[in-house]
């Protein structure tokens, strides 16, 4: 188990102004912010972002979706990071999504759910040192 985790508020969350009361959440169940930047991705950077789904139908769809609008990226600590910060983003879909999650609170359907987060430790290597630079964290 790590410590670290990568966790994206994603453009429609961003449209409707959920992110304060978002990162509240994120803030309020122990996770410290060690970086946070406010960024529009490109279709490029989204499509490698992305590039393990690239197989999947969804890809081309997700990525439109992901650059339809700014994103607020976060890199996040605490112990047992991926876990418990997928517990509090809820299932994928936010009538799965159990109660007082995110997903639940802010999501609309499985493609738009308001929020990302890494599925593994190794991911939230990866996921965090493609959108920061070490200048970027603390």
């Amino acid at each position: 188990m790590g410590n670290v985790t990568f966790g994206m508020i994603k453009p429609d969350a961003v449209r409707k102004n959920y992110s304060g009361k978002i990162l509240d959440m994120i803030l309020n169940t122990g996770f410290k912010i060690n970086g946070l930047k406010l960024i529009k991705l490109t279709t490029c950077q989204a499509k490698k972002f992305y590039e393990v789904h690239k197989e999947r139908p969804f890809y081309n769809e997700l990525v439109e979706y992901i650059t339809s609008g700014p994103v607020i990226a976060l890199a996040l600590e605490k112990d047992n990071a991926v876990e418990d910060y997928r517990k509090l983003l809820g299932a994928t879909d936010p009538l799965e999504a159990a109660d007082g999650t995110i997903r639940k609170l802010y999501g609309e359907s499985k493609a738009i759910n308001a929020i990302h987060g890494s599925d593994s430790d190794d991911n939230a290597k990866i996921e965090i040192s493609f959108m920061f630079s070490n200048l970027d964290l603390v």
